[in-house]
């Protein structure tokens, strides 16, 4: 559970810096849904006006945050890897403006970002990520110039980025496809807003970005404000609060152990009070006394670590849909749990040897 929780959080996400991405949705009127182009030079004017706004390194809008559960997902065919008979997979999906992938950090691996020239002639271009490069073309290069989408509405790969866990670190991040904002109407009436910023998180810079909405509509309405962070941290919250019970569960059972093992061998040692003096009196030594106890308790430590062990082998897997960046069933991981549990009872065992050595022989003697 700690190798899981430590790879969970050192995973990269596919951005950088999501503290640093202000993002919020603005919800057009109903009726402007019906005229896009009026919709896309609102969109562009709010854009403007954020850019204007200092300490705005970029901005854009998209149909979803990543990580904010909103994107689509959707069958996407790939020319000259139709499979007859078969649905084409389930992509995720992403319709975007340029500097979507600047203003989220996502890297390029390939090709180039659309421009407002691609999108405002709706040209017919894609971008993809690039685990579904590699799944077509295993050269990320290889996808750029080839057609995606469908065969009655073929685009152009143009481009090619970093992969985005989109369902959170603790899932692979899905193939994703990327398209001209334009390309898809309603969410122009639903925009998604990304601003990159030092000054993201703070009130005073999200009072200037609603003045730099309202002041193109101020009838128009801001929802989920959030950075990125908070998305991110939020997609890994669930499997995190999971790890943490699971291992305080964990370690209040090794400290109980440790508790019970300890009153066992103290107990052992409180009966056996007679044997250890006549040992003590025949000219042992209390090393020995204390090699005699620890003995005893490495063989019940010994004995459970076994059974322990096997039972771990068999229930492991049961586990698995919370592991992430490590095998039920790892080496490592069983090494370092058994070297634990000896080293915690050596040390329960510690005290009532240690108590065994300093047995005065003539009271034990006289013990019982």
């Amino acid at each position: 559970m700690i190798r899981t929780f430590h790879a969970l959080i050192h995973v990269q996400p596919g951005f950088t810096a999501p503290a640093e991405v202000e993002t919020f949705h603005v919800h057009f009127p109903r009726e402007m849904i019906k005229a896009p182009e009026r919709l896309v030079r609102m969109d562009q004017a709010i854009l403007d006006n954020i850019e204007a706004i200092p300490g705005v390194s970029s901005a854009d809008f998209s149909s979803a945050v990543p990580m904010d559960a909103g994107a689509d997902s959707g069958p996407v065919q790939v020319e000259d890897h139709m499979l007859q008979g078969q649905l084409p997979p389930a992509r995720r999906l992403f319709w975007v403006s340029p500097s979507f992938f600047r203003t989220m950090g996502i890297p390029t691996v390939a090709g180039r970002d659309l421009t407002w020239d691609d999108v405002l002639n709706k040209r017919p271009l894609a971008i993809v990520s690039e685990n579904l490069a590699r799944e077509y073309w295993h050269n990320p290069s290889d996808a750029l110039g080839k057609q995606i989408g469908n065969p009655k509405a073929w685009r152009q790969i143009v481009g090619v980025v970093g992969n985005v866990y989109d369902d959170g670190t603790s899932r692979e991040a899905p193939a994703t496809v990327y398209w001209p904002i334009t390309d898809a109407d309603v969410f122009l009436g639903q925009p998604a807003f990304a601003i990159r910023s030092a000054r993201a998180g703070s009130q005073a810079f999200m009072s200037e970005i609603r003045q730099a909405v309202w002041s193109v509509d101020p009838d128009l309405p801001l929802s989920a404000v959030h950075t990125l962070d908070y998305y991110y941290r939020k997609s890994t919250a669930r499997v995190s609060f999971m790890l943490v019970m699971l291992s305080l569960a964990g370690g209040m059972a090794l400290l109980l152990g440790a508790i019970g093992l300890y009153g066992v061998i103290g107990y052992s040692v409180s009966q056996r009070t007679h044997e250890i003096g006549i040992r003590l009196a025949l000219g042992g030594q209390g090393e020995d006394i204390l090699r005699l106890i620890l003995g005893q308790g490495a063989m019940l430590a010994l004995i459970g670590v076994a059974i322990g062990v096997a039972a771990a082998l068999g229930l492991s897997r049961f586990l698995s849909s919370l592991l992430y960046g490590v095998k039920p069933t790892d080496p490592l991981t069983f090494i370092g749990v058994i070297i634990v549990l000896v080293l915690v009872t050596l040390l329960a065992c510690y005290m009532p040897a240690r108590r065994a050595m300093r047995v005065d022989p003539i009271v034990a003697l006289r013990y019982e």
